[in-house]
């Protein structure tokens, strides 16, 4: 009885020392989009490489996400999100050393490498903790984390309004080399040997990645949910990419109103839905296997329709409205989308199929924020731009019904998965 309540204040510990983690990793990623006035002022660039600056963070991103996912499935959660940390808080630094737009442009590559290691890993580890009664929930108190740092970047507008673009990137740089240190001491992996996650142990014998690969691409339901995160991701970041700037000029907002509201309102509603999406999520789990699915496709086929009004309306008050309604389904759909994960796919491929979820959604999600600056320079409005976002994410939500979870592999039963194969075998 003591080992397990051992374990169970160590999972909940594991979700406490990542919340900063996550916090920065969005922060750092997402401030430069609030800063579009103060950095154009200094840099000279077209609207169409402002938007090449979140383009090419992604595309990086999401090449790397695979292999990253891999390494840590196979190298250990824990060291990978603490390299992770330092590598990319070295960069935001420097990130504010940038004096031409190549700079910037290098600076934001460098980045999307380091920060393509940090939520696979992340993520693998607390469902490698939390079991099914607490993994939504779980989850969701981890990806709060994400919210508060995209929040929180709508700082960025207003340090660049009133000091300098370059001082946030500073800062924010520094606190996070200082917490990877901390981290170094702190953050462990599971102990494999324990009763508790035993189920979910990996064994000794070590798999290659184009096994693992092939693994996860022989299941029907993995490509739902790719093609289902895929639609979303390419909603996320026309929004996030391009929201300041719509707010700014169609409703005649200063950089700091315009960052802030773009931020505050979404990611507020987003944190209370990771907390309601996740606790739904897991009840209704107890007697219906596919309740970890119904809630986000609850959330968007209402999200849907309030995005499209929030793209339509002159009325900033029923903008917002639409945006906050978006981002309670974002919440109840970012404390789900492992725990989807963890029904479909073998325990040994978590990470590894979240890196490449995480690939196909960067590669489309880049190529639509890049795409909306070029539309825009070419005056097409953003609205329609969140129109057709809009109406991607209610076909996503229709998606979740043709993924078939399975009890045994949410449980981490190795008996129903092909076993590791030797290190001798040609990959």
């Amino acid at each position: 009885m003591l080992d397990v309540s051992k374990m169970t204040i160590r999972a909940w510990l594991v979700v406490a020392l990542l919340w900063p983690v996550a916090c920065l990793n969005y922060l750092d990623r997402l401030m430069i989009t609030t800063m579009r006035d103060s950095i154009k002022a200094e840099i000279t660039m077209t609207d169409a490489q402002f938007g090449l600056l979140t383009s090419v963070f992604l595309w990086v991103y999401a090449f790397l996400s695979p292999s990253a996912g891999f390494l840590a499935d196979r190298c250990g959660r824990s060291r990978v999100i603490i390299g992770s940390l330092f590598v990319w808080s070295a960069v935001t630094w420097l990130t504010g050393h940038a004096r031409d737009f190549n700079q910037l442009l290098v600076a934001r590559a460098l980045m999307g490498m380091s920060e393509a290691c940090y939520i696979p890993a992340a993520l693998a580890l607390i469902v490698d903790y939390h079991r099914g009664p607490t993994r939504s929930l779980a989850t969701g108190l981890h990806i709060s984390g994400l919210y508060a740092g995209a929040a929180l970047g709508g700082l960025g507008g207003f340090l660049a309004q009133y000091f300098r673009w370059q001082s946030a990137f500073s800062l924010f740089g520094a606190i996070g080399v200082g917490y990877s240190l901390v981290l170094i001491v702190m953050l462990r992996d599971p102990d494999r040997s324990s009763a508790s996650l035993s189920a979910d142990g990996i064994p000794g014998v070590e798999a290659g990645f184009r096994s693992a690969l092939s693994h996860l691409f022989c299941r029907g339901s993995f490509w739902v949910i790719l093609v289902y995160f895929t639609l979303l991701s390419v909603a996320y970041w026309a929004i996030y990419g391009w929201l300041p700037t719509y707010l700014g000029e169609h409703f005649k907002l200063g950089q700091g109103a315009a960052g802030l509201s773009a931020t505050a309102y979404l990611q507020t509603a987003s944190l209370f839905g990771i907390l309601l999406g996740g606790a739904w999520a897991d009840r209704w789990s107890r007697n219906n296997l596919r309740g970890r699915l119904y809630v986000p496709m609850v959330g968007f086929c209402l999200a849907g329709p309030a995005l499209f009004l929030a793209a339509s309306t002159d009325a900033l008050a029923l903008a917002i409205g639409g945006l906050i309604v978006f981002g309670l389904a974002r919440g109840f759909a970012d404390a789900n989308n492992m725990p989807i994960l963890c029904q479909i796919t073998d325990p040994r491929y978590r990470a590894t199929g979240y890196g490449v979820m995480n690939f196909t959604s960067c590669i489309a999600g880049g190529l639509m924020t890049y795409s909306a600056g070029a539309l825009k320079d070419s005056q097409v409005g953003l609205d329609k731009v969140f129109q057709y976002s809009a109406a991607g994410v209610v076909v996503a939500a229709l998606l979740l019904l043709l993924i078939q979870p399975r009890k045994e592999l949410e449980d981490g039963d190795f008996s129903v998965s092909k076993p590791w194969p030797s290190k001798k075998t040609k990959l």
